[in-house]
């Protein structure tokens, strides 16, 4: 969740450092710091806040050509200075920057403060820090033999980098749980959490696997495990340009990327329409028709967005294929010890590649001998290498915290799933032609919804006030709801909570009146008139209604006080398209209220502690 940035080479470090602190903001922190080596010394200036914060502290020139960098999402200890990013030892030869949580960090630090060893922060990073440093010391060790000591007593998640006084130009980096990525350059080398903090100095990268180190020096790295033996890496070359990191002239990241999404979703298809057989073409599955057909369940896991896009897949994958699916939250499956079945197919979504909840499940399943598919968005994250066959949704790299891009194109690749599995099984072949039909207008139809901004800009500044906001709907148009919900709460702060339709009489409808909007999600389909008895119920407390519906059904305008009228498609796809509108409508709420929009409050990007 925080951000790591390293850099060794012959260029000045501190411009680079920055510069890739300022490209991991978006993943969401509350401090930030650097060490760069010069004058034979470490020099280590941090701060609670934003970079900015730090950047005022910083002497007008710093010569160092080494160094590593941080921003911190607050896990041990409070957003403070102290508690920032780099820690050192007591006597500043050692700095160490570490994403993660260490479990085992009060055995670790009441052994060191029986050592004599006084602690500045509250963090368990200093403890890591203050044992390296015990251990190069007593054992007379280099800083990657002892870190290599050092991590055996940890039990934990870590994505580290470290730096000592005595190696002018070195950085030893490990990872295990937390993502690390080494950046080869000419003449020097990079590391960094995130590949957005990459994209300006590389295309080549090498990605780090759990319970490896690498030592990084401007003329190569060398990539080692745990018991010292070498590791031969793969270099990936980089599909992300630096103009993807750029709010190309918008206010906000997060609105580029709502706007981007008919570009983003073609992406997604692209390649992937079977014309000829009128099904989906998906290569990376590593399934034939055969074991297609073998398959009696689907489990589909993930956390926040991606769970709701599992829930609107399931829901596809069911109603096409006639294959019972259903999703649930990834932390919560893999702690009830969950049977894991030969014939179940497990799907796994994450938009990183390293939530941590997600691949813990992934790993969980294959140990009992599942079968997973992942469908992920970072090409070579962890979840994508260690998956048995998947998806790439090629959305492009998205930087704000709230999902939108990345979220469409979830569920565009599950529509493709369900198109496969059911023609594999249900579905004819003109019911497969319509589908594909349906599915390619997706952009454009996303596109007619953007049309409708203004209109639903105004309905956000009208609403934005209300201290809750309810969202309903049925069925297929139930994770709508709760994506509604979701991206209403994160980024303006408003409490929303959504329910199925059905729900409401069973205890929310207490909590319904005049203050609380209430946005039902009405896609026309044979539960209309049901959905319409909700509206009803609704209206009767006096709540505002503002309905989001393909249908022409005029009794939606006579008790609605806002209808936003989306284009009309196919029951496959209404939710990609109804749930654009659902995101202007959190964007302009967040505008309004002058939040901030890209990096909401005591959230982050990419989830990779427990």
């Amino acid at each position: 969740m925080c951000g790591i940035i390293a850099y060794t080479g012959p260029q000045v470090a501190t411009s680079i450092l920055l510069d890739g602190l300022r490209r991991l903001e978006y993943r969401g922190y509350d401090s930030a710091g650097i060490t760069v080596h010069a004058r034979k010394k470490l020099n280590t200036w941090k701060a609670a806040g934003k970079l900015r914060v730090l950047e005022s502290q910083l002497p007008a020139k710093i010569n160092g050509t080494c160094g590593i960098g941080h921003t911190r999402w607050a896990t041990h200890g409070a957003p403070n200075d102290s508690n920032a990013h780099p820690h050192l030892n007591a006597s500043a030869s050692i700095s160490l920057v570490h994403n993660g949580i260490i479990e085992n960090v009060d055995t670790l630090k009441e052994s060191l403060l029986d050592d004599g060893i006084e602690f500045q922060s509250d963090t368990d990073t200093e403890v890591l820090v203050q044992l390296l440093s015990k251990i190069q010391q007593t054992d007379k060790l280099d800083l990657i033999d002892a870190m290599r000591l050092a991590l055996t007593r940890i039990v934990g998640t870590y994505g580290l980098a470290a730096m000592s006084s005595e190696n002018a130009d070195s950085i030893v980096i490990a990872r295990n749980g937390s993502p690390v990525i080494i950046g080869i350059g000419e003449g020097e080398m990079l590391a960094a959490s995130d590949m957005s903090a990459l994209s300006r100095y590389t295309r080549e990268v090498v990605h780090l696997d759990d319970g490896e180190l690498a030592i990084l020096k401007p003329g190569g790295f060398e990539v080692s495990t745990m018991d010292a033996s070498r590791s031969i890496k793969t270099t990936v070359i980089l599909t992300s340009s630096n103009e993807d990191y750029s709010k190309e002239g918008h206010a906000h990241f997060l609105y580029k990327e709502i706007i981007d999404q008919p570009d983003t979703v073609r992406r997604t298809l692209s390649g992937r329409l079977d014309t000829r057989f009128n099904t989906s073409h998906l290569g990376g599955l590593n399934l034939d028709a055969r074991e297609l057909l073998k398959t009696k369940r689907i489990k589909i896991l993930g956390c926040g967005s991606a769970l709701y896009a599992g829930i609107a897949g399931a829901q596809m994958i069911e109603s096409l294929a006639r294959i019972p699916s259903d999703a649930e939250p990834a932390a919560e499956f893999r702690y009830r010890n969950p049977v894991i079945e030969a014939d179940t197919l497990y799907i796994v979504v994450s938009q990183s590649g390293e939530t941590f909840d997600t691949l813990a499940a992934l790993r969980e399943i294959q140990r009992k001998g599942g079968f997973v598919l992942g469908i992920v968005n970072s090409v070579g994250s962890t979840i994508a290498r260690e998956v048995d066959g998947g998806v790439y949704m090629h959305a492009g790299p998205e930087v704000s915290v709230a999902s939108t891009k990345a979220y469409t194109s979830m569920l565009s690749v599950f529509a493709l799933l369900a198109i496969l599995f059911g023609r594999t099984r249900d579905i004819s072949p003109q019911k497969g032609a319509h589908l594909i039909e349906q599915l390619n207008g997706v952009p454009q139809n996303i596109s007619n919804v953007i049309a409708l901004e203004p209109q639903i800009a105004n309905i956000a500044k009208q609403y934005c006030h209300s201290h809750s906001a309810f969202f309903i709907g049925r069925t297929s148009a139930y994770p709508v709801a709760l994506e509604g919900a979701q991206k209403l709460k994160e980024i303006s702060y408003i409490h929303a909570e959504a329910y199925p339709a059905s729900e409401l009489k069973h205890g929310p409808l207490a909590l319904v009146s005049k203050d609380t909007p209430c946005y039902i999600v009405l896609p026309e389909s044979e539960l209309l008139t049901k959905s319409l008895g909700s509206l009803e119920e609704i209206k009767a407390r006096n709540a505002p209604v503002i309905a989001i519906t393909d249908s022409d059904n005029k009794r939606i305008d006579q008790l609605s006080d806002h209808v936003i009228r989306t284009p009309k498609a196919d029951p496959l796809v209404q939710g990609i398209i109804l749930g654009v509108s659902l995101q202007l409508l959190a964007y302009h709420s967040a505008v309004a209220l002058n939040r901030d929009v890209d990096q909401p409050r005591n959230l982050a990007k990419s989830v990779t502690v427990e």
